[in-house]
């Protein structure tokens, strides 16, 4: 399969490894805030009982976002050690939808955790349009297949409040489930979502330190 540019590799290797291997287990939950969770109604019932926060990962002194960065997006956050930023060429491209779409969401960005030791990405999607970030984020959640035990919680305050998921994606092939998770943020140029997913359960597990250190170090541009 042809692919628009070498940065659309990796997304499609990754996506295919996903289908060979995965792992297995209840998603970890969502680090606890000043105000409490807020799940959403339809997935209440499913919330965890207790929360554990992650680490945060060392920061690399770089950030993604802003001017003169890997990426051009509505927001800045801090990029941990050897963690590899790559723009996605012309994202738009309808020959490359599958790849490139997800619900209303575009994928504008990935970094690579090879070079520190894992196998996935923080993937930064950008939706079109105003309204809640929660919106978009069940949009992009609703488009993935196989998807189970889903929560929603609000996190954050003041002019850039967070919208946090996670959920399980369950592959057919080996009758087993890894987990996902990812938080949406509005912005006056649309939604901007950042998305962890992993080879496995262990890998995104192992990967939750540099989501935390994008999730608590995220500006609005």
């Amino acid at each position: 399969m042809r692919h628009p540019i070498p940065t659309l590799a990796p997304v499609a290797a990754a996506l295919a490894a996903g289908l060979l291997l995965t792992g297995c287990g209840a998603p970890e939950p969502l680090p606890e805030v000043a105000q409490g969770p807020r799940p959403s109604a339809e997935s209440a019932t499913a919330a965890p009982e207790t929360t554990k926060t992650p680490a945060v990962a060392a920061a690399s002194g770089k950030t993604l976002g802003g001017p003169g960065t890997a990426c051009a997006l509505p927001v800045s956050f801090a990029l941990a050690e050897q963690w590899e930023p790559d723009a996605i060429k012309d994202p738009e491209n309808p020959e490359f939808a599958a790849l490139t779409r997800q619900g209303p969401a575009v994928i504008r960005c990935e970094v690579n955790a090879k070079a520190a030791g894992h196998i996935g990405f923080l993937r930064v999607w950008t939706a079109a349009g105003k309204g809640p970030a929660k919106t978009a984020l069940e949009g992009f959640v609703k488009a993935e297949e196989h998807t189970s035990k889903v929560v929603y919680k609000e996190t954050g305050a003041g002019a850039s409040p967070l919208t946090e998921v996670t959920y399980t994606v369950y592959n057919e092939l080996m009758e087993e489930s890894k987990e996902e998770r990812a938080f949406a943020v509005a912005t006056p140029k649309g939604t901007v979502i950042v998305h962890l997913g992993g080879f496995d359960t262990d890998e995104h597990r192992a990967m939750l330190p540099a989501y935390e250190l994008a999730r608590t170090t995220l500006k609005v541009l």
